[in-house]
């Protein structure tokens, strides 16, 4: 019988999770708690003229809040309050929008980084997002190496972590595949980084896009990271619509299970058809394998 690598390690992180749950295992208060679902999307991704008309499909459809775009968030904080109040829906992650790269060889660039992810982490605090999503630098953001990149970052994490807990938010490192960054791949990898740091300022994510193509288990992927781990983004192989191609999340579902996952999993992809028909599909489709997981 032939076994693929990806099954042969997701077995393998299955029955290490059964004994000491790997190296960083979740914290005994998390763990004790029952995880579930609970379902965002980017709000780019929701079909509506006006972010009403957005929220209204998402509370119709059963997802349980919405994802914003950091850049230019600020002057939509009146009026994104105004819209979401009395509403039972959340704020996840705020999603980059900030300027530059912490890893930039380019001192201005880093700069540029740390002043605008220090006023979107305000943002996020004051919208009691979950947390802002950070890309340490895409490959063309860098010409350093590894052990330099490295570094710099280690270096500028713990005043983004101080100021991101001074006003009530955190930064999310989120790992991305080898075709868009080579620096920072695996949800291990964060959760090194996470730990070194120690500031709960500092936390990681999973996209299970990116995950597909670099991790070889989602579930002991989940679990590398569960002490830091507090959002996840959700796309099929071919980054569209969960549902809309072969992925599985029932996997990266137990895992999360596993672990008593609390915070958001979120929709970024594209749509493959009219999104008023298959964006419900997907949500189905969701419940139904998180039941399964």
């Amino acid at each position: 019988m032939k076994i693929d690598r990806r099954s042969l390690l997701t077995a393998t992180a299955a029955a290490a999770a059964g004994t000491t749950m790997g190296a960083a295992p979740a914290p005994a208060t998390a763990a004790q708690k029952k995880a579930a679902l609970k379902l965002t999307s980017q709000e780019g991704i929701i079909p509506g003229k006006t972010l009403a008309e957005k929220l209204d499909n998402l509370e119709k459809w059963g997802f349980d809040g919405i994802e914003f775009w950091g850049g230019g968030l600020r002057e939509r904080v009146s009026a994104i309050k105004a819209e979401m109040k009395g509403r039972p829906l959340a704020i996840s992650a705020t999603c980059a929008g900030f300027e530059g790269a912490l890893m930039s060889d380019q001192a201005s660039e880093r700069e540029k980084a740390m002043r605008t992810i220090k006023d979107i982490l305000e943002v996020a605090g004051d919208l009691g997002s979950t947390g802002m999503i950070i890309v340490p630098a895409f490959s063309h953001q860098t010409k350093l190496n590894h052990i330099e990149g490295r570094k710099i970052l280690m270096d500028l994490l713990p005043e983004v972590g101080a100021h991101g807990v001074k006003v009530g938010s955190r930064v999310l490192l989120e790992p991305l595949n080898r075709g868009e960054a080579w620096f920072l791949r695996q949800v291990a990898d964060a959760g090194a980084i996470c730990k070194e740091i120690n500031s709960p300022g500092v936390c990681l994510m999973g996209d299970m896009y990116h995950m597909y193509l670099e991790e070889p288990s989602d579930m002991g992927a989940f679990i590398s990271g569960a002490k830091w781990l507090h959002h996840v983004h959700l796309a099929s192989i071919k980054r569209n619509l969960p549902g809309q191609d072969e992925r599985d999340f029932r996997n990266g579902f137990k895992g999360l299970k596993m672990i008593g996952y609390q915070d958001f999993c979120s929709l970024e992809c594209g749509v493959i058809g009219d999104r008023m028909v298959e964006i419900p599909k997907a949500v189905k489709f969701l419940r139904k394998q998180w039941a399964e997981a």
